[in-house]
């Protein structure tokens, strides 16, 4: 207790810090060991030990508090075009480089590569989401690069680094790189086949483009993946912010995006005048090109979400632990078990997807099964999980009260950032209708997600009538595209569910199940049918203090 001088201070919860985000989840343990990365968890215990601390949480708050500031001149009215970031934007990125969260799968190439990196993220995303992004555009961006043999030996060692090397110098001076994306144009969002942005050749082999982008984050990455009209039609780009002879090329940041949330990433809009660029792939194919990448910050959106899930559930059941209300601890009274046992099987089952779609990224190459679960379970994954990402946290804020509200709790900052990955690399619409495509342009991978679901089905009724109504109504053509949103949201259920009923404790997967599957449910988080073991299911999801375990 503390003592003032009229009143004292008691009945408040001690800060959730100094524990393992890793070793205390349970769920994500026993994801990581199924999906074949067993032998990264002495490296995820270590990253989770980081998570958990004072320091990390002091700067996730810091990098969001002191926001980036863009200076577009200097003093003299030459142009600067960069942006200064609070210090604890660099050390957070600092770690998670260090710890290959940008480059692990391409550099380890060993089985379980894809969902180690993947918990890594998953851990490193409960601290802080802003400096996730240039980590998440790397990773997507290495493949590609990868397949370009005249880019490789000069390119992929600094992107495969360990080491963070920010500031503007020429690739061959950098002990480390970033690397960053810019496809929106302001006139067309998610339409990138309108962008307006120009390319013409150099006459030396390179390309010179002329337009914009409206949303271009981390504008301080050593390179961009970029979009524009070519005269073959609309082509990717690889467009440097230093050119190999130490001046700045014309990346004209015009100001940065006052954003919702994600406010330690610095995104901008820029301008691009006579612009030096090199070609990636074929002109006219720049589509293609960009699609693997997507597929990539696509899952580290779900990532993302789970990530937030998983701590804003812990924070709830923290509180609740140590918070008295009416004679009773809150977690000892029913309602409020109620509501975080729901939240909490709602976080799992995410998180057990996710990880399920970084094995499929782990096979993908040597399996036409993994390949099209990868193609069409991410998609899925994207539309369902960060759709429920907003209602689950600010459901998760509610159960802190009038603390939850407040600035130093971190629920805020995790409430504005939940609506952002349904947003970005596609919008809810976007995913939906984009699963739809698959069906019509790759009809086994529909072949291939029943055969992932048919197991379990035969072990649950209500996993059974599920999947049998969702089969009637894809074979039903009438409609389709009017009820994407309803028919990948099904999917989703019935992919979660089946995860949930082969490897969580029966008391997690029945509750879902009778719950999202059979309807046993409110509209609300909180409404669990009666029979659910609520205690046994907080008991696994609660992280724990050291002095009590």
């Amino acid at each position: 207790m503390e003592y003032h001088a009229t009143h004292t201070v008691w009945n408040q919860p001690p800060p959730l810090v100094n524990y393992n985000a890793f070793t205390q989840d349970t769920a994500l343990i026993e994801s990581v060991v199924r999906e074949e990365a067993g032998w990264a968890q002495e490296r995820l215990s270590e990253i989770g030990a980081f998570a958990g601390s004072k320091e990390a949480i002091a700067w996730g708050c810091d990098a969001n508090t002191y926001e980036p500031v863009l200076h577009t001149h200097d003093r003299y009215g030459q142009r600067l075009d960069e942006v200064s970031y609070h210090p604890a934007y660099h050390q957070l990125l600092q770690r998670a480089v260090a710890w290959g969260m940008h480059a692990s799968s391409w550099r380890e190439g060993r089985s379980g590569s894809h969902v180690a990196r993947a918990a890594a993220f998953y851990l490193f995303a409960q601290v802080e989401a802003g400096h996730g992004c240039p980590v998440s555009m790397t990773h997507a961006a290495i493949p590609v690069l990868r397949k370009q043999s005249a880019l490789m030996e000069d390119l992929l060692p600094g992107l495969l680094s360990l080491e963070y090397d920010p500031g503007l110098r020429p690739a061959r001076e950098k002990k480390g790189m970033l690397c960053g994306m810019g496809m929106t144009e302001k006139q067309g969002g998610s339409d990138v086949r309108s962008n307006t942005t120009t390319a013409v050749s150099d006459g030396n082999g390179a390309y010179l483009l002329t337009g914009h982008k409206w949303f271009c984050s981390a504008p301080m990455s050593d390179f961009f993946l970029v979009l524009a009209q070519a005269p073959g039609g609309l082509s990717c780009f690889l467009l440097p912010r230093v050119l190999p002879d130490g001046t700045k090329n014309r990346f004209l940041l015009q100001r940065l995006k006052d954003k919702l949330g994600n406010r330690s990433n610095a995104s901008s809009e820029v301008e691009f005048d006579q612009t030096w660029a090199i070609l990636i792939g074929e002109e006219g194919k720049g589509v293609r090109s960009i699609v693997e990448m997507v597929n990539f910050t696509r899952l580290d959106c779900v990532l993302g979400t789970a990530a937030l899930m998983r701590q804003a559930t812990a924070q709830a059941a923290h509180h609740a632990a140590y918070r008295s209300a009416f004679g009773r601890r809150l977690l000892d009274q029913p309602l409020m078990r109620n509501v975080l046992a729901d939240l909490a099987i709602e976080s799992e089952a995410a998180t057990m997807l996710a990880m399920r779609l970084a094995r499929a990224c782990d096979q993908a190459e040597s399996s036409e099964h993994e390949q099209l679960i990868k193609r069409l379970g991410t998609a899925i994954g994207k539309y369902w999980v960060t759709k429920r990402g907003p209602a689950h946290v600010a459901e998760a804020l509610e159960c802190l009260g009038g603390n939850g509200y407040v600035e130093e709790s971190m629920m805020p900052r995790f409430y504005r950032e939940a609506p952002l990955n349904s947003i970005w690399e596609g919008s809810g619409n976007v995913n939906a209708l984009d699963v739809l495509r698959v069906f019509v342009k790759e009809p086994q991978a529909l072949e291939r997600f029943f055969e992932e679901v048919t197991p379990a089905c035969k072990v649950d009724a209500r996993l059974a009538a599920a999947c049998k109504q969702l089969q009637r109504q894809l074979a039903d053509p009438q409609m389709l595209e009017w009820r994407a949103r309803y028919l990948v949201e099904q999917m989703a259920l019935v992919f979660q569910g089946v995860l949930l009923v082969q490897y969580s404790p029966a008391v997690v997967a029945d509750a879902f199940c009778a719950t999202r599957l059979a309807g046993d449910w409110g509209r609300a988080f909180g409404t669990l049918p009666r029979g659910v073991d609520a205690v046994a299911i907080l008991e696994r999801a609660r992280p724990k203090r050291e002095y009590e375990l």
